[in-house]
């Protein structure tokens, strides 16, 4: 890969909601144990009207437009926690890149670090609580310490992937203390946040799509 144009980008966004509409009965099986059996749907019907939206922009729009096209129709399509904390992430998202044309390796880091601040500084969540955060903020950290290293922006999510899927196994032996798992106490034990887990499918949805670029 040398840099991302929004074309590209749109293909990444594609390929998030195909990963999660495959992934979709696993995420809500998880969710079943701990949740309202609907998060795999949930972040389905988010990605769906991502897609959607983004199918209708000007070819000409920059990265930052299809970043805020996303945080905006996934924000209007998911009214459960999941929408205001993956909009907030977008919009970050758009920010870290506002002027840029396309999106190179460190870019792409800033974007990724800007995601998981946002989505923290949104649902206040901190580590080992059993949530999505468990993923992304390993994720965040992981991908800014390859761009450090020079890795290239493949490595770069490689890094960021397998941080997150070591967070969210992480979460099978943590309790939960934010949203409906806490009211389970001990029950929550042994099952993977469900949130950590769709994280986990993004980022390997985008690694494999960059690898393809």
């Amino acid at each position: 890969m040398t840099e991302l144009t929004a074309a590209n980008l749109r293909s990444l966004f594609q390929a998030i909601g195909d990963a999660i509409e495959a992934d979709k009965g696993r995420l809500s099986e998880l969710d079943g144990v701990i949740g309202d059996a609907d998060h795999g749907v949930t972040m389905s019907i988010g990605f769906t009207a991502v897609n959607e939206a983004l199918g209708k922009l000007d070819p000409g729009a920059d990265p930052t437009t299809v970043f805020n096209t996303a945080a905006k129709s996934f924000l209007n399509a998911v009214g459960a926690s999941s929408g205001p904390l993956y909009g907030t992430a977008f919009m970050r998202a758009g920010a870290a890149v506002k002027g840029k044309a396309t999106i190179d390796r460190d870019a792409l880091a800033d974007c990724i670090a800007a995601m998981a601040k946002g989505m923290q500084d949104r649902g206040k969540a901190e580590r080992g609580e059993k949530t999505m955060m468990d993923a992304w903020l390993p994720a965040a950290d992981a991908i800014q310490a390859a761009k450090a290293r020079g890795d290239g922006a493949v490595a770069c999510l490689g890094a960021a992937l397998a941080a997150a899927a070591e967070g969210a196994e992480a979460t099978k032996a943590m309790l939960a203390t934010k949203g409906r798992a806490s009211r389970l106490g001990e029950r929550a034990l042994g099952h993977i946040d469900p949130g950590a887990a769709s994280a986990v499918t993004i980022l390997k949805a985008m690694t494999e799509a960059v690898r393809k670029l």
